[in-house]
């Protein structure tokens, strides 16, 4: 894990991401129904300001709500289909959401849609939050595979956050299905030119975690390789001061096939 130290006479806030692993998968013995009795304890332990979860079904963030008492959520729609699929971002009751929004990482995404060489109908969830006089935007996605969809996806979620202010402070999670070295990252960074070249305006991310990356995705076998395909990445007025990857098991089991993630930021 990861860390740097907290400095304590700063205000801080806190980010948990975690892609839980559709819900009704056949995974045996890692069937949702027995991994879902250690979140009460991953949850608890590493309660945060914002907690973000890819790939949620609605009875899996029904469930995530009787735990996270004091905290809100956006990102459910409804109705939901038939195995759909949710980016929901529970935010701590001392957060006020101004607005959010839910779209499509498609060339229509303000309806129900993918790109033609996505396998599924890919989504993000921004919202915009307050407070006392602080604003900040946390963003929630999940991509697909294809690497140039993935570089599409990333220019409609930069593209997207030019309807919000450029001075307010942004946080990224989701999980990319693909590594920092990729195209999809730079685009991000501002290091991928093409994306550079037509969005003068806008502002980019710095990842939270740094090299050499360790990886997130394990597949319920724990071994962490350097796959890291989920990612923390921040813009603004923010200082990461402590990151790391949740890599133990709760009630025996892990909680997902992909390790969870935090960050502690000062403001």
């Amino acid at each position: 894990m990861n860390e740097s130290e907290k400095t304590a006479d700063k205000t801080t806030l806190s980010v948990f991401t975690l892609n839980l692993r559709f819900g009704l998968a056949d995974d045996g013995p890692n069937d949702w129904e027995f991994r879902k009795k250690g979140f009460p304890i991953l949850l608890n332990e590493f309660l945060s300001d914002f907690m973000a979860f890819q790939e949620a079904n609605d009875f899996q963030g029904d469930f995530l709500k009787t735990i996270l008492k004091d905290h809100h959520n956006i990102g459910k729609r409804k109705p939901s289909p038939q195995f759909w699929q949710n980016n929901l971002i529970f935010y701590k009751d001392i957060w006020q959401c101004i607005t959010w929004e839910h779209f499509y990482l498609s060339p229509t995404p303000d309806i129900p849609s993918r790109s033609p060489k996505s396998k599924w109908p890919r989504q993000c969830t921004i919202g915009l939050f307050k407070r006392n006089n602080r604003r900040l935007i946390i963003i929630n996605t999940h991509f697909d595979f294809d690497e140039q969809i993935q570089v599409e996806s990333a220019s409609y979620i930069m593209e997207r956050l030019l309807k919000f202010p450029p001075d307010i402070p942004a946080i990224l999670v989701g999980d990319f299905n693909c590594k920092p070295s990729q195209r999809c990252h730079k685009v991000f960074t501002g290091e991928y030119q093409e994306i550079r070249d037509t969005t003068a305006d806008i502002k980019f991310f710095k990842p939270v975690f740094p090299e050499p990356y360790s990886g997130t995705h394990h597949g319920f076998s724990g071994q962490a390789g350097d796959n890291q395909i989920d990612w923390i990445m921040y813009r603004g007025n923010l200082k990461p001061v402590k990151w790391g990857i949740i890599r133990d098991k709760f009630a025996g089991l892990y909680p997902s096939d992909h390790f969870p993630l935090y960050a502690v930021f000062e403001l």
